[in-house]
Formats: C-alpha cells, sequence, structure tokens
C-alpha cells in the first residue's frame, strides 16, 4: 500500500513538473493567447466604431492594449449578457460568438499577454 501511494505521488509529481516552464507555450504545446494577434482583431471587429476612436467612436476606448487590460473583467461580464438583459455589449449587435469570447477568456487566464 505504501508502494503504491509513493508511486501515485511521484506520477503527479513528475506529471506537474513536466508542465511548468516560462515560455509563452501552454502545456498542451499551444500558444498562449496575446493581445496583438488574438484579441485586437475581435475589439476592432465588435467594438468598433463605438469604442474606437480613431473610427469615430466616443465612448471609452477599447483600441490599446492597456485599456482594455484594464476593463477586461468588465467587458468579459457584458459580452456573457443576453441582448436582452442591461449593460448587453456590443450594443445593438449580434451576441459575440463562443469562440470570441472563449478567446478573452483565455487571454485573461494567459496573463493578459501583450505580444
Amino acid at each position: 500500500m505504501k508502494k503504491l501511494f509513493f508511486y501515485s505521488i511521484l506520477a503527479t509529481l513528475a506529471f506537474t513538473l513536466s508542465y511548468c516552464g516560462a515560455s509563452k507555450k501552454s502545456a498542451a504545446g499551444v500558444a498562449k493567447v496575446n493581445f496583438e494577434s488574438n484579441v485586437l482583431g475581435i475589439m476592432q471587429s465588435t467594438c468598433a466604431p463605438c469604442h474606437i476612436p480613431s473610427k469615430g467612436g466616443k465612448k471609452a476606448p477599447l483600441d490599446t492594449y492597456a485599456s482594455v487590460s484594464k476593463h477586461i473583467d468588465d467587458i468579459l461580464r457584458r459580452v456573457q449578457l443576453n441582448p436582452t438583459d442591461r449593460g448587453f455589449m456590443p450594443h445593438d449587435n449580434p451576441k459575440l460568438s463562443d469562440e470570441a469570447i472563449n478567446t478573452l477568456k483565455q487571454w485573461k487566464s494567459d496573463g493578459l499577454i501583450e505580444k
């Protein structure tokens, strides 16, 4: 019984340590989500023109890493609301796809990587 417990602890430790590292790759070897490559396009396609000043937007700007990372919790909350709920975004537009919402969630969980 002690051997089984020891080997299960050892296997768990080996599995855990095999996924530790400082690279920009996740445990599965997939590149982590970053603002420049993955999030900026979502912001530009779904939040413009209202939140993109260069496109005529007059609301809080969501066109830079600093502004989006600062407001990510509110962005996630609002894009996950139902279109009939107060505060739903993008206002007067269809709900973001599950893929886009999951990309934003993954960006947050990956540590809000800029580049």
